[in-house]
């Protein structure tokens, strides 16, 4: 069982960086794959972005890649989405899910957290 907790959301403008947090807790969190995902009002959720078990792998929607960076931190059990220059479109509920096997679908994983806000004004 791998229970996950995203923080550092908030309330920025276009331009600003952002570093949202996902800290689990479980035994296996360092063998899982971490993915982030986001849901804005009235859209479905949508991938982000997803890093493997050991970081040797990352990936990224076309939307977000050069300005956003996934990462992690075993021994801390914490994975990272560090959003830079961000814009009023990234404006979400931001998720992280993980799971064995890294995938871009929300669907295929199969621990999520409760999301938290990030909200861009211009």
């Amino acid at each position: 069982q791998v229970q996950l907790v995203e923080s550092w959301g908030g309330l920025v403008q276009a331009g600003d960086s952002l570093r949202l947090s996902c800290v689990a807790s479980g035994r296996s969190f360092s063998s899982y794959a971490v993915g982030w995902f986001r849901r804005a009002p009235g859209l479905a959720r949508e991938f982000v972005a997803a890093i493997t078990w050991d970081s040797t792998s990352a990936h990224y929607d076309n939307v977000v890649a050069g300005r956003f960076t996934i990462s992690r931190d075993n021994s801390k059990n914490t994975a990272y989405l560090q959003m830079d220059n961000l814009k009023p479109e990234d404006t979400a509920v931001y998720y992280c899910a993980a799971d064995p096997e890294i995938a871009v679908i929300p669907a295929e994983y199969h621990y999520r957290g409760q999301g938290t806000q990030v909200t861009v004004s211009l």
